[in-house]
């Protein structure tokens, strides 16, 4: 279902953090993050079954990712995959993206898309009626509802994104911890997504732990005022796979 905080242009020491994790079934083959052979501009991970990806980012600067939107009420699968979304967002002209986007609004389950690159962040729904939009500089919130929707796993992860990109000397474990808490919500903060009490209590914590459902990976995406990139994705272990983590680090033109 997948879980994520962006900070745009808050602090000049990081004009871009994002901190994300991945939730999917665990028997869903999947490619840990490197830089594409089949595609070498990306960087990021790869779903081996549909062929996307959940979270991208090139070596100029470009970014995208995205989450599921949560709705017991619509289970339409959509034509093609989401993941397929996310190339798209880093394949096509920023300018075009949003025009294929309202033209392919109903070929994908729900989801919610960010995207951009050193100097704009865009947003959009499918599950909105509205356009894509321009971001302006702010920290944002996705988790399986809308931008910016108050539930208790994405107010935690905005504490802590808050904390870490205003502390001196701070570490990308300090995120981590914050992203592998599996502490669940306590009833009377679940949201109603339709799924019942069972699932939204399984699906409130930041980190889920199931026996074949799960968070498999956590990412830490972000960029430093003189353009250098960082990326660092750590892949959970399971019963039946041992856990990997991997790190990237890049400098972009700031001019693209």
């Amino acid at each position: 279902m997948c879980l994520l905080a962006l900070s745009w242009q808050q602090t000049t020491r990081y004009p871009l953090v994002l901190a994300s994790n991945r939730d999917e079934f665990l028997p869903r083959p999947t490619r840990p993050a490197c830089f594409w052979p089949e595609q070498p501009n990306l960087l990021g991970s790869k779903d081996l079954e549909a062929g996307g990806s959940w979270l991208l980012a090139s070596q100029q600067g470009r970014w995208a990712t995205l989450t599921n939107f949560r709705d017991g009420r619509n289970l339409s699968a959509g034509n093609l995959s989401r993941g397929e979304l996310v190339l798209q967002a880093m394949q096509q002209p920023l300018t075009e993206l949003p025009k294929w986007l309202e033209a392919n609004r109903h070929n994908f389950a729900g989801y919610n898309l960010l995207w951009g690159d050193n100097n704009q962040a865009w947003y959009f729904s499918n599950r909105l009626t509205e356009a894509p939009r321009q971001l302006e500089a702010g920290l944002y919130l996705l988790s399986n509802a809308t931008l910016n929707t108050d539930w208790p796993k994405t107010r935690r992860l905005k504490k802590a994104v808050e904390i870490w990109q205003t502390t001196e000397n701070c570490h990308p474990d300090q995120l981590f911890a914050t992203l592998t808490d599996p502490t669940p919500a306590q009833d009377k903060d679940l949201p109603n997504t339709y799924i019942g009490l069972e699932k939204e209590r399984f699906l409130s914590s930041i980190f889920i732990k199931g026996e074949s459902y799960a968070t498999r990976t956590s990412t830490l995406l972000w960029q430093e005022a003189d353009g250098y990139w960082h990326l660092h994705e750590k892949n959970h272990a399971t019963d039946k796979k041992l856990g990997n983590e991997h790190y990237y680090k890049w400098q972009s033109d700031l001019s693209n």
